[in-house]
């Protein structure tokens, strides 16, 4: 048995009701990934859509897990979580999503295999994955780009808003 990895996992969504299918997830990370125990999420926060502007905003967080799974397995984990809250691959990108789960980073790995690349690309551009990783490690280091704090200095915020929770219960 292979020992635990410190994986972060990118989570979005802005289809539905958002900031529940983002909860939910993280519910679904922490029940149902084999071998694996969630650690820590992210505060959530909202944000402009990445692609066509024609769509809602996103909610996102990131959540790290210990995990025993292989990269690979563990993606097809989180594409079984994807499917069973209902997000359908239609192979395009960037636009709405139900539920979007992506493996930022797997350890100090670098992967770059068909359908799987890590570090997450854009992982450095996107202020809202690297100001929710800084908020769970801020000496966290992404390899070949640097400390998320030094990455987080250098990105101005593209509209990123950080949803109070307690608001909603």
């Amino acid at each position: 048995m292979r020992p635990p990895v410190h994986v972060y996992i990118g989570i979005g969504a802005n289809l539905g009701d958002p900031v529940a299918q983002v909860l939910h997830a993280c519910a679904r990370l922490a029940r149902d990934v084999p071998r694996s125990r969630l650690i820590a999420r992210s505060s959530l926060y909202r944000n402009p859509p990445m692609g066509p502007q024609d769509q809602p905003d996103y909610v996102n967080a990131v959540a790290r897990l210990d995990t025993q799974l292989a990269p690979r397995a563990l993606l097809d984990e989180l594409q079984g979580i994807e499917a069973a809250c209902g997000r359908r691959r239609d192979g395009s990108r960037w636009g709405p999503r139900l539920l979007d789960l992506d493996i930022l980073l797997f350890g100090d790995l670098v992967i770059d295999q068909p359908g799987l690349r890590v570090p997450h690309p854009g992982i450095a551009e996107r202020d809202f994955v690297l100001f929710p990783l800084q908020e769970l490690d801020p000496d966290l280091v992404i390899p070949g780009l640097g400390s998320v704090a030094a990455l987080s200095r250098r990105m101005a915020s593209k509209g990123l808003v950080a949803i109070a929770e307690e608001a909603r219960a």
